[in-house]
């Protein structure tokens, strides 16, 4: 038997047998000498019975649970699929001596991109004019009433400035926007560099023309996007929300929507994933809404897919990987223990 065992979780493969993502190379990992790959069974909340005797884990959508670690102590990373790790007891990795850790570099880009598809797709009256162009004449004819919003002096705003809404910037630089953000933990010379003026939260909302998601979500965060600072929004104004749907009121949301206060909404994430057919939120003419999988194209997946071989390789060779979330596990001697175990099995 191997002496390193890495498990994926059951969502990397269908029903039928075959990887979900075919762009996700595992090469590395099945070619490297020593090392055992499975693939569990898919559960919503994976069992610990599931990871019994296994070193590391590179996770998608199933939950990760305190009760999902196993007793016997090995479990030493949980590599997530992406940045967001909402699905993850952070405390309890941390607890039972777990490193957790994120693809930044492989998200940073195609997520980015989603927001300006967003945008593009808002200010164009894409939706609209697709629906017009498939009636023939008669909707050929109702094309001069529905102008799009032009970008160029309008105003662009961020709720968090990290890795994904700094790039963000980075792209809408040829735009001639004018850029705002808040972040209580941005750095001021990012800020300058990106040409982003660094303002309150209520401002964001109050003098944005975009108004853009862009921070984790937390107890902190959840329903950080309420009925009072949408409120303060331009009855002209756009949200768009590609980070996690809990950070939006989406009650709130759903009713500004309807009573046209804000002129739209683009949405990849919902409070609840996958929503209610019923859910009055998928009546909103005026917003588009995408299944938490815009930014999902073959170069996320190699990007992802490639961070988290790597982050199990560097586990399996004793070194500290890229992207921990819980920092203070590499203070950890049991953590560290572990590592230098692996490092002399190699």
């Amino acid at each position: 038997m191997a002496d390193f065992r890495v498990a994926l979780s059951g969502d990397f493969t269908r029903p039928d047998g075959q990887p979900s993502f075919p762009e996700f190379d595992l090469s590395p990992l099945q070619k490297k000498s020593g090392l055992d790959l499975t693939h569990l069974d898919k559960e919503e909340v994976i069992s610990a019975a599931q990871l019994d005797g296994i070193d590391a884990l590179i996770l998608l959508s199933s939950r990760m649970a305190a009760e999902s670690f196993p007793g016997d102590g090995r479990l030493s990373v949980i590599a997530r699929f992406g940045v967001g790790y909402d699905n993850v007891d952070v405390e309890a990795c941390t607890r039972n001596d777990c490193a957790l850790v994120i693809t930044p570099d492989g998200v940073r880009r195609p997520v980015a991109v989603s927001i300006l598809t967003l945008l593009f797709a808002l200010t164009g009256k894409l939706m609209v004019k697709d629906r017009l162009a498939r009636q023939g004449p008669e909707g050929w004819a109702q094309k001069t009433q529905h102008n799009g919003v032009g970008l160029v002096g309008r105003t662009l705003g961020s709720v968090g400035i990290g890795n994904i809404g700094a790039e963000m910037f980075r792209l809408a630089a040829p735009l001639d926007m004018h850029f705002i953000a808040h972040d209580p933990f941005a750095s001021p010379d990012l800020a300058r560099e990106l040409g982003v003026e660094l303002v309150g939260l209520e401002e964001v909302f109050r003098r944005a023309d975009f108004v853009t998601v862009n921070c984790p979500l937390s107890p902190e965060t959840h329903h950080l996007v309420n009925a009072e600072r949408l409120a303060l929004m331009k009855p002209t104004a756009y949200l768009i929300n590609t980070a996690r749907g809990p950070i939006v009121d989406q009650a709130a949301l759903t009713r500004v929507l309807s009573e046209r206060r804000i002129a739209g909404a683009g949405l990849d994430v919902l409070e609840q994933e996958p929503p209610d057919p019923s859910d009055p939120i998928l009546k909103a003419e005026n917003a588009i809404i995408t299944p938490h999988a815009l930014c999902w194209t073959d170069q996320i997946f190699e990007g992802n897919g490639a961070a988290d071989v790597r982050a199990v390789l560097d586990v399996m060779s004793g070194q500290v990987p890229k992207g921990i979330v819980n920092r203070e596990i590499t203070e950890s001697t049991a953590w560290r223990k572990r590592l230098e175990a692996f490092a002399s099995n190699g």
